[in-house]
């Protein structure tokens, strides 16, 4: 067990003290002290806890993270890769994207809180992939936000198109340049691999699987939209977690007046564990879930002339 330098911990200290005092610029101050020493300060229901910092550079806030990379991840497109644990799957998942992707496209891999080593494995295939892309958080994703980490990336790209691809997405072979082909139509702004159609006649409550062709909303497995249309209409801030909040973001965009569209070619991609689902903490999983689809259904419900069939749609 490493043990904490004295000076550290008495910068630890004095910061309590001056969160406790609402001294925020000093708070913020005595934490990169901290960081700037080798150590990682993070806030507890007891106090705070101090751990030794891994071997890259960690981003202290969203905003900051905003503010000093905007536009600064360029490619034809980027593709975004949240990373919230599970070291082997973020070796799998990445190297195979990382493979198949054309090198014109950059890799945006978010870390947060290096989970169980994670943010480490990201750090060593960064060292070896030019088109890789890694930004590190000390808090959790549950903490970030799952909208508001897409939001973010969306902010600090530069290209024509961001994709949001889940851990548990495997390339088996170039998946992009088959979805990018449906842009071609101006009127297109969302693609990806899977999607759903809203069936009405059960009052919203249902959605079915739609495999191709204009569909209501597509899923966060991998999922491809303009950048203009990503900053103009992004994932609602209050999506915390990610379920439903695909489907929200789709409908947000359908209600704009955009069209959300699966080419009618099989994709080379499979799923693996789908680990933000199955191994999240299920009282967490419920509760994000439904605040985001109470919020759907409050929004989208009374605008059945959003969908892909209108207001025939699901009768």
């Amino acid at each position: 067990m490493t043990v904490v330098p004295d000076q550290i911990t008495a910068l630890a200290e004095e910061r309590q003290v001056a969160r406790v005092n609402k001294d925020f610029a000093r708070s913020d101050e005595l934490r990169d002290l901290i960081a700037e020493s080798g150590w990682l300060i993070k806030d507890t229901s007891e106090g705070y806890l101090l751990t030794v910092a891994p071997p890259f550079v960690v981003t202290a806030q969203l905003g900051a993270f905003v503010d000093k990379y905007a536009d600064s991840v360029s490619g034809t497109t980027v593709v975004l890769v949240i990373i919230d644990g599970w070291p082997e799957d973020t070796h799998s998942s990445l190297t195979a994207l990382l493979r198949h992707v054309p090198s014109h496209v950059r890799v945006l891999a978010v870390d947060c809180a290096n989970i169980d080593g994670a943010g480490v494995v990201v750090h060593e295939l960064a060292k070896v992939h030019k088109n890789l892309d890694e930004f590190h958080f000390a808090q959790t994703l549950a903490e970030l936000g799952w909208a508001n980490v897409v939001n973010a990336a969306a902010a600090v790209s530069f290209s024509d198109f961001f994709a949001v691809m889940d851990l548990s997405t495997i390339w088996e072979g170039d998946a992009l340049t088959p979805l990018l082909g449906v842009f071609s139509d101006p009127k297109v702004a969302l693609t990806g691999w899977r999607g759903v159609n809203v069936d009405v006649s059960h009052e919203w409550r249902e959605f079915t699987p739609a495999t191709s062709g204009s569909v209501d909303a597509i899923l966060g497995y991998f999922l491809l939209t303009r950048l203009s249309v990503a900053r103009e209409i992004g994932p609602d801030p209050k999506a915390k977690f990610y379920r439903n909040a695909d489907m929200e973001w789709s409908l947000a965009i359908r209600a704009a007046g955009y069209e959300v569209v699966i080419p009618e070619v099989e994709l080379p991609l499979r799923q693996d564990r789908h680990h933000g689902y199955h191994d999240s903490d299920p009282e967490y999983r419920e509760k994000q879930s439904k605040k985001t689809y109470d919020r759907l259904l409050q929004k989208f419900r009374k605008m059945p002339e959003i969908l892909h069939e209108g207001k025939d749609h699901g009768n």
